[in-house]
């Protein structure tokens, strides 16, 4: 079966992972155990792969508890979500990539409604929305706003109809991942993956997922002044081209 795009998905080759997880982690002592134990859980065949990103807590030892169990990569000290998620892909060896957050926003046992069209062989990148049934009461309102003006920037600069850019749960195949060349270091990650998924010429699948915004107390890092490196960035590759 070919995905809206027309691009083929190969299938010839059975992965031994149906799905690689990538986790960055910085400072995520209070909720990393229960985001690897619940994405472990999960009915697939997953490679998980944690990026402690420099943290200062208790968040490496308790990695390290995990043996065998998940792949850690170690930044000594911070580089960035973007840069985090650079580190793990070359160590990713699933049929579907999906990003997962430290954090507990989002539902670890959604993530085969996201990476479902791909295993079938219905889509090369999935995004978990957030906003099919409007926006998430426990969103901040300058969050809302720029997550709204993110979705119309797509909308305008490369005429694809999106919801929600800027969510956590983007699954993509995993060669396709690869064929991004990724330069992200920080949060510009989400722009980037979603203007060369277009430019690749896939067409982005969104699936409805739940959501639960944490505050900035509760450890949120990314803010609403993170928007004009993600604008900039969906419009620095508009023009964009892969490698050969």
């Amino acid at each position: 079966m070919e995905p809206e795009s027309g691009n083929p998905v190969e299938t010839t080759v059975t992965p031994a992972y149906e799905v690689t997880v990538i986790v960055p982690a910085l400072n995520e002592e209070a909720t990393i155990a229960e985001v690897i134990e619940r994405v472990l859980a999960i009915p697939f065949r997953v490679q998980m792969i944690v990026v402690n990103d420099g943290s200062t807590d208790r968040t490496p030892e308790i990695l390290a508890g995990y043996g065998d169990r998940i792949l850690v990569l170690h930044n000594p000290t911070r580089g960035g979500k973007g840069n985090a998620i650079r580190k793990a892909v070359p160590h990713a060896t699933g049929r579907a990539t999906i990003i997962q957050d430290a954090d507990l926003e989002y539902f670890p046992e959604e993530i085969g409604t996201v990476i479902g069209p791909i295993l079938k062989g219905e889509a090369n990148a999935v995004y978990g929305s957030r906003f099919h049934q409007g926006l998430p009461k426990t969103m901040a309102l300058p969050n809302k706003i720029v997550n709204r003006l993110l979705a119309l920037c797509v909308r305008v600069v490369y005429q694809r109809p999106m919801t929600d850019e800027a969510t956590c749960y983007k699954a993509f195949r995993t060669d396709l991942l690869v064929k991004m060349d990724l330069q992200c270091e920080r949060f510009e990650f989400c722009p980037e993956v979603t203007a060369k998924a277009i430019r690749l010429g896939e067409t982005i699948l969104e699936v409805p997922i739940r959501y639960v915004a944490r505050s900035k107390e509760a450890g949120k890092k990314i803010r609403w002044t993170d928007a004009p490196e993600a604008f900039w960035t969906l419009f620095r590759y508009r023009n964009w081209r892969p490698k050969g």
